[in-house]
C-alpha cells in the first residue's frame, strides 16, 4: 500500500498542490469572517502543519516537493510594482519623506533585534538570523544564508513579522490616528514586507503603492546595512 510519505517522496509537486489548496481554503475562511485575525497565511500553515503530523509526513519531503513555490517568490514580489507605477506621481511628491521613513524604520529595526539580542545575551548567529525579519523572504533568506544564520528560522521569523503587522495594523492605526495612506502604505510594507502589502492593499490603491516601495526599498537598505550591523555582534 502506497503511504502518504511515499506520495511526497514520489510525486515531484504534492507539496505545492498541498500548500495551494491550504492557502485557497485560508482565503475562503478570510472572506467569510472578514477579520484580519484570520489570516490565510496563518490559517494555510495550520492546515499544511495538520495534515502532515496527521499522515506522517516528514518535512523535507514536503519541503522537497513544493520548492517550486520558492522560485515564483521573487516575480510574485516584482509584481508589487504595478501598484507603485500607477501611483507614480505620489511618489516624485513624497520622495525625500518616503527614503527618510524607510531608512528610519530600517535603521530602528536592525537596532532593536541588535539590542534585544544582546540583552538576552545571544549569539552572533542568532542576531543574523533574526535581523531580515521585515524583509520579503527571498531577500531575507539570502541575507541570513551569507552573513552564517539559520535560514529555515530566518523564514519563520519573516513569516510572523508580516502576520503580526496584517493583524495589529487596523487597531494600531486607529489607537496612534495614523489616517494618511502614504503612512500607512510606508510603515506595513516596512515592518511586516509582502504579506503588510497584501493588507496595505485591502487599505486602499495608495497603501498598497507605498507599501509595495517600502518593502523594495527596505529590502535594498537592510541588504546593504546587515553586513555593518552583523559585525557588531
Amino acid at each position: 500500500m502506497i503511504s502518504m510519505q511515499d506520495i511526497f517522496v514520489h510525486a515531484a509537486y504534492a507539496g505545492a498542490v498541498l500548500t495551494i489548496v491550504a492557502f485557497i481554503i485560508g482565503t475562503w475562511v478570510h472572506r467569510k469572517l472578514q477579520n484580519a485575525i484570520a489570516n490565510p497565511v496563518i490559517i494555510a500553515l495550520l492546515l499544511i502543519i495538520a495534515f502532515l503530523k496527521f499522515f506522517d509526513v516528514d518535512y523535507e519531503a514536503y519541503k522537497k516537493s513544493s520548492d517550486v513555490i520558492t522560485y515564483f517568490l521573487t516575480p510574485a514580489t516584482v509584481c508589487m510594482a504595478i501598484p507603485l507605477y500607477e501611483k507614480l506621481s505620489l511618489l516624485v511628491e513624497n520622495l525625500r519623506a518616503i527614503l527618510l521613513s524607510v531608512f528610519a524604520g530600517t535603521i530602528v529595526n536592525l537596532v532593536s533585534i541588535l539590542l534585544m539580542c544582546k540583552a538576552f545575551g545571544l549569539t552572533h548567529e542568532h542576531y543574523v538570523t533574526i535581523m531580515p525579519k521585515s524583509v520579503t523572504t527571498p531577500i531575507g533568506m539570502g541575507i541570513s544564508e551569507e552573513l552564517g544564520g539559520y535560514v529555515t528560522l530566518t523564514v519563520a521569523c519573516i513569516v510572523v513579522a508580516g502576520n503580526l503587522g496584517f493583524m495589529a495594523a487596523g487597531k494600531v492605526f486607529d489607537i496612534f490616528g495614523i489616517k494618511e495612506p502614504v503612512a500607512r502604505g510606508l510603515a506595513l510594507g516596512n515592518a511586516s514586507h509582502a504579506i503588510g502589502t497584501v493588507r496595505a492593499l485591502q487599505f486602499g490603491m495608495t497603501e498598497g503603492a507605498m507599501g509595495g516601495l517600502a518593502l523594495a526599498l527596505a529590502g535594498l537598505m537592510t541588504v546593504a546595512l546587515a553586513p555593518l550591523f552583523a559585525s557588531l555582534l
